[in-house]
């Protein structure tokens, strides 16, 4: 049963369902004024932060990400999503579960501290969407979605790098080596895992198939579309967005910006087409709100997640979630 609430519905609603009337300006900052709870009965999304930048290889600043984007939402929950013409919290039970406490002091346990949260989360039986953070965080989560799920998992990633440079070191943080630690852990499988907006070099990609940002912008979304789809099939899969997929120019509040990455229109068009995938898990990753500009990057990232909880919403409606 839906609840209607006049201000501050992320700490008086006491239904998982329904939404708040709020000055958008005002209240507290939940994603998208969800409840902020972590009492995980009945949930079918649970949002969450993970504040790390600890591995980021340039600049850092990616540990106010979830705020950043908690914020960008606010005006998100004022009306129904466009181009979807839903609430979405009318059927789908989402929450703000906060944020993941690890020790930043401690970086040897940080990985376990992110998987354990994980763990805690997707025990209930509830998928979850999270937001970096550095990129590093989709590796613990990885492994405990694999732990879930089963592995490998497929994984659809959207980004500027293709993060399988080489690296051996189990305890190593670095936002650029997660896939290739995934791919040699067995964690996803490449003939069924896709790179989106990909715009550096690697000597091995690892047998992922590289989507670049040329021949997204040459060959366009519905060709991207069919692509996508036609790699990963049915797979269970794991969808990772870095906000530096987007072009500098519409995401510049980013720790290692590449020029020539899609546009916002872009990459909004792909996500919202992605119905039709088996999404086990979702992530965005990378806002780094001291570098952006009137807080574009974040209000992106914003819409990509509201977007991604509403193809939740349909496979819900569908009994597929």
């Amino acid at each position: 049963m839906s609840q209607t609430i006049y201000g501050d519905g992320a700490i008086r609603r006491t239904s998982l369902y329904g939404s708040s009337i709020e000055n958008t300006y005002a209240g507290v900052q939940s994603f998208m004024r969800r409840n902020y709870t972590r009492d995980l009965t009945g949930v079918d999304v649970v949002v969450s932060g993970i504040p790390l930048d600890l591995a980021t290889t340039f600049r850092s600043g990616a540990r106010q990400g979830p705020a950043a984007v908690r914020a960008a939402s606010v005006q998100l929950a004022e009306l129904k999503p466009f181009p979807w013409g839903f609430d979405p919290f009318e059927d789908l039970a989402v929450i703000d579960y906060g944020d993941c406490w690890f020790d930043a002091h401690n970086p040897l346990t940080i990985k376990p501290a992110i998987i354990e949260h994980a763990r805690t989360i997707l025990a209930s039986g509830a998928k979850m969407l999270t937001f970096g953070g550095d990129h590093f965080v989709t590796y613990p989560l990885l492994i405990a979605h694999a732990e879930k799920y089963g592995k490998p998992l497929a994984l659809l990633h959207f980004d500027a790098h293709c993060d399988t440079w080489a690296d051996d070191e189990p305890d190593s943080l670095n936002h650029g080596t997660m896939f290739y630690k995934a791919v040699k852990d067995g964690l996803i499988d490449p003939a069924r895992s896709a790179q989106v907006g990909i715009r550096t070099f690697n000597d091995d990609f690892m047998g992922i198939d590289i989507v670049d940002a040329p021949w997204v912008h040459n060959n366009g979304v519905e060709a991207t579309l069919s692509r996508i789809k036609q790699r990963i099939g049915d797979a269970p899969v794991y969808v990772t967005f870095d906000i530096d997929c987007l072009d500098p120019a519409f995401a510049p509040g980013t720790g290692t910006p590449v020029p020539g990455g899609l546009t916002t229109a872009q990459a909004l068009q792909i996500i919202r087409n992605l119905g039709d995938l088996n999404i086990v898990g979702m992530d965005v990753v990378e806002v780094a709100p001291s570098f952006d500009q009137s807080e574009i990057t974040a209000i992106a990232a914003a819409h990509i997640a509201c977007d991604m909880l509403c193809l939740m919403r349909n496979r819900k409606l569908a009994g597929k979630l």
